[in-house]
């Protein structure tokens, strides 16, 4: 092993902003050196002399690693790891480490806040009193939205692991009653409804799987139409699960109760978007953000250390190549 161990952070302000302990991730290395973003033309300059690089999204493609033979660890502050080229580094012989299960109460609750602001109208409500249409209103209360309670219906869950796990636990915390759904390219299994089968029973439907070539789009119009009229869509997961012009349709259309959004299939949506488009009814979109609690990223930052200090002890772990 190279030494000293030098550690480079190339993109540290997407998890820290400046509210987290770096310590224990620090306390890893000989030297370490933090970058608050990097662009692509900085990387192979900042990389030089490193035995270890961290990473959120700056990519680690199979050019930069050729060009840094020095490299020994990749460390990414994030679950997904298609920002490296995972074949380039097992064959370089660089170990590449990810984060798992940092969120799932953060985007747990994120959620389940999505699911009962579009249950409860909370948006509308909100705007109504900021327009002064509750200090108008004939009576003490205003009533304009329908509201609905979750207890007593049932929700559709896509993607039952870990964060499909602890959303369930919430949502019959409400009396929902919890349907799961399969999803498509895996094995079926008995306690797994089809989609066609699930869809057209559930009230809410959330989404807590990854994004590949079998569940891109796998809801789209044709899905949508399944659902109940009036029934609510909440997808915390990849953007690309839904055909997101099919949703932005479904909503104008009145056919659904409402959705939201804490995604989009290209982030930040910076050439715009069809579930951006004004007009839309019932929409709420977040930036990205449920994974973002505090407590969830000094989590990666725990993780991180503890990657890096398996890996230096010789027994790596959550190793994904």
């Amino acid at each position: 092993m190279p030494s000293p161990r030098h550690a480079v952070f190339l993109d540290h302000h997407s998890l820290d902003l400046g509210d987290l302990d770096l310590s224990p991730l620090k306390q890893q290395f000989d030297t370490f050196e933090l970058f608050a973003a990097t662009r692509p033309e900085q990387v192979a300059e900042r990389l030089q002399g490193a035995t270890a690089v961290i990473s959120n999204k700056v990519v680690l493609d199979a050019a930069t690693l050729a060009a840094n033979p020095q490299l020994k660890l990749i460390l990414v502050a994030a679950t997904g790891t298609n920002n490296v080229d995972l074949a380039a580094a097992h064959a370089q012989g660089i170990t590449v480490c990810n984060c798992q299960g940092y969120g799932t109460p953060s985007v747990a609750q994120h959620t389940l806040a999505l699911l009962l602001a579009l249950a409860t109208r909370l948006c509308d409500y909100q705007q109504a009193v900021r327009e002064g249409r509750w200090a108008q209103a004939s009576q003490f209360c205003l009533l304009d939205f329908p509201i609905v309670e979750l207890e007593g219906k049932t929700l559709g869950l896509l993607g039952h692991g870990e964060l499909g796990g602890a959303v369930a636990r919430l949502a019959e915390a409400f009396g929902m009653r919890v349907l799961s759904g399969q999803i498509p390219g895996r094995p079926s299994r008995n306690d797994r409804l089809p989609l066609d089968e699930l869809l057209p029973q559930v009230d809410a439907l959330t989404l807590h799987c990854p994004l590949n070539e079998q569940t891109r789009h796998m809801i789209g119009a044709r899905e949508l139409a399944l659902l109940k009229p009036g029934a609510l869509v909440v997808n915390t997961a990849r953007g690309g699960l839904i055909d997101e012009q099919a949703l932005a349709d479904a909503l104008s259309s009145g056919h659904l109760g409402g959705a939201a959004t804490d995604v989009l299939s290209v982030e930040p949506p910076v050439h715009g978007n069809p579930l951006l488009e004004p007009g839309i009814p019932r929409l709420i979109v977040t930036p990205h953000s449920a994974w973002g609690a505090v407590e969830a990223r000094q989590r990666i930052v725990g993780q991180l250390a503890e990657n890096a200090q398996a890996f230096f002890a010789g027994q790596a772990q959550r190793v994904v190549s």
